[in-house]
């Protein structure tokens, strides 16, 4: 067994309690389907235990007829990446913060708030990080049906 296999063996049997069924979308890589409900559950038995460091969190819109969207924790150890994949219902989509677990997730968390609508229960900052203050309410940029307006200055260049 490779070190990388030994690493995501170990993912493995770390989040075995809340995981669904695992998938493994490319070599050194494990899926790993997890409830909002037990999402701070696995986020803290990966950090407990050292297996990795949270290297991204992204947003994954599957479009107004899917009706859900997902959210991403990719966790790295050297080669190995596990992804912590959370899915909630399109139009109230809402996961719990983990800054109390991983503060340093709070920049990754602000911006499914501000790109996709997410609501992130109990995040400390949910102010604006990309978007200017006087953005249109209620128009995320990276959802499948945002329509976005292009500036006078933009149509006549």
């Amino acid at each position: 067994m490779t070190a990388v296999e030994a690493r995501l063996q170990a993912a493995q049997q770390l989040l075995s309690a809340w995981a669904g069924e695992w998938q493994t979308p490319e070599p050194n890589r494990l899926d790993v389907p997890v409830s909002a409900d037990n999402l701070l559950l696995a986020v803290a038995a990966l950090d407990s235990s050292n297996w990795g460091y949270l290297a991204a969190i992204t947003g994954l819109d599957l479009g107004v007829d899917a009706g859900q969207m997902e959210v991403l924790y990719h966790f790295c150890s050297g080669a190995a990446v596990v992804t912590l994949r959370v899915a909630a219902p399109r139009e109230a989509a809402s996961v719990p913060s983990v800054c109390g677990v991983i503060p340093s997730a709070s920049v990754f968390e602000r911006e499914l708030v501000e790109m996709f609508g997410l609501t992130v229960v109990d995040t400390p900052d949910a102010t604006h990080l990309f978007l200017p203050d006087d953005w249109p309410e209620n128009v995320y940029p990276l959802r499948k049906d945002a329509v976005l307006e292009t500036s006078s200055k933009e149509q006549e260049s």
